[in-house]
């Protein structure tokens, strides 16, 4: 197949080569955004008088059939052998308008072209992400609010550490899911400015109007420095990062559900619909879908480091090296998408055993930093309070009690600062409400956290 660009060559691109090089097969994907930038370029260069209107009238109408024919299945770009999808449009354009379509590439390059696409797509990929992250954050606060009474475990190292509610440790992911958001806001904003009418890396003698194609398609600006624009993928690299951190928050939250889901636990059951069996042993019921997420998240870091790695030595401006930024890019899009989906059906679908959870929070000593706080307020120093009720938790584990199961005259053998009342300050309930600071699993302060969680969310609706 002749190619665009062969004019200056004797011989043919070997055909190996030419087949090994092509980007077709997976920047096809973006045949929609080449195509509307394609239009929007068609009218900016009538309208500056580059192009006859005729011209663009039959150009703009050959694209928006061309788009109709590939969406609906009757064109496969991929059968007739093209490089690229930008090669493939305008051939097939030129091949159903004859000449004018051949005018369609003045005062731009495919480097500024592929530039606009990617942002295009990109720009969309990020609203979706940030719909699904909605989507997961509404099912934790929904879950949460059911939950501010359910007692549970709260570990450092995997170790009983202090009661709190599971709402609270609910809260906790939805701040995390909260902040993925914000970052990929983020790079929205910076991906949200148009290269198109940079050339090939040094701008174009022609007068077109960047301003225009930008309100076409919808960017909030262009960029500013053609060099910059036609060889910068940091909007690429910053949304696989943020891809990378969405990543990291599923997978921690979907070890929990593991460990969870387990005997040893019991504190949640995964749907039938989220789990697989064995083969071969008949009992089993395994969270594969959680597995399977957690799984996952080296993959989009692989994409993270493939992007990272194809950029990193790369001399101004456009190189055929920045043709591999496409396949981690999709691959981390089309993960984080599939996998936030899956994991919020997951855990809607979620059996919650509370009683299995406040069981298991009433082992482990977790009162024993309420019991030193109560010496606190007694006016014994912390450092001193902290002994002293290690040495009883040391006495505890000895007889096989828990604290408040101890007599006082065994509280009082370790300090005289003991009164009865200390059995109401080592309550499991009490010692997660007598938490005063912001942010702590107090009720009161997890029902802000949930109406703060809210209020964020419907405006950003």
């Amino acid at each position: 197949m002749a190619k665009l660009w062969g004019g200056r060559f004797e011989n043919e691109i070997s055909g190996f080569a030419d087949e090994w090089a092509a980007s077709l097969p997976f920047d096809k994907a973006l045949y929609k955004e080449d195509i509307c930038g394609s239009i929007a370029h068609a009218r900016m260069l009538a309208k500056q008088g580059i192009l006859t209107e005729a011209d663009a009238r039959l150009i703009v109408s050959g694209l928006e059939e061309i788009l109709d024919d590939i969406s609906s299945g009757k064109l496969d770009l991929t059968a007739d052998g093209y490089e690229d999808i930008h090669t493939a449009v305008e051939s097939v354009l030129t091949e159903r308008i004859g000449a004018a379509g051949k005018r369609l590439h003045t005062a731009r390059s495919r480097n500024d072209q592929v530039a606009t696409d990617t942002r295009l797509w990109l720009k969309e990929g990020i609203l979706k992400d940030i719909g699904l992250l909605s989507d997961l954050r509404r099912a934790l606060i929904k879950t949460a609010r059911e939950h501010t009474d359910t007692v549970m475990p709260g570990y450092t190292h995997l170790q009983h550490a202090q009661p709190v509610s599971f709402a609270f440790h609910l809260m906790a992911y939805q701040q995390m899911f909260t902040r993925d958001a914000g970052r990929l806001w983020d790079c929205y904003g910076r991906t949200d400015a148009m290269p198109l009418g940079s050339g090939a890396l040094a701008g174009t003698t022609y007068e077109s109007d960047r301003e225009y194609l930008a309100d076409e398609l919808g960017f909030a600006g262009v960029c500013s420095n053609a060099m910059d624009a036609v060889s910068d993928r940091d909007f690429v690299i910053e949304y696989i990062g943020a891809c990378a951190i969405i990543m990291t928050h599923l997978s921690r939250f979907c070890e929990e559900i593991i460990l969870w889901s387990s005997s040893e636990f019991g504190f949640v059951d995964v749907d039938d619909a989220f789990s697989t069996g064995s083969s071969i042993m008949p009992q089993k019921k395994n969270p594969d879908m959680a597995e399977l997420i957690r799984g996952k998240s080296g993959r989009v870091y692989g994409d993270l480091m493939n992007i990272l790695t194809v950029m990193k030595g790369l001399p101004l401006a456009y190189n055929k090296d920045m043709q591999e930024d496409k396949i981690p890019l999709f691959d981390a899009a089309d993960t984080v998408s599939g996998s936030v989906a899956v994991f919020t059906a997951m855990f809607e679908t979620l059996k919650i055993n509370a009683d299995a959870m406040e069981a298991a929070a009433k082992k482990g000593y977790m009162n024993a930093t309420d019991a030193a706080d109560y010496l606190v307020r007694k006016g014994v120093p912390f450092r001193e309070a902290h002994e002293a009720v290690g040495k009883l938790v040391l006495h505890a584990i000895k007889e096989g009690k828990p604290l408040e199961d101890l007599s006082l005259d065994e509280f009082l053998e370790h300090s005289g600062k003991f009164e009865k009342d200390i059995y109401d300050a080592i309550d499991i309930r009490a010692c997660m409400d007598a938490k005063l600071s912001e942010g702590s699993t107090s009720l009161d302060s997890v029902e802000a956290q949930i109406a703060a969680a809210e209020e964020s969310l419907g405006s950003a609706d």
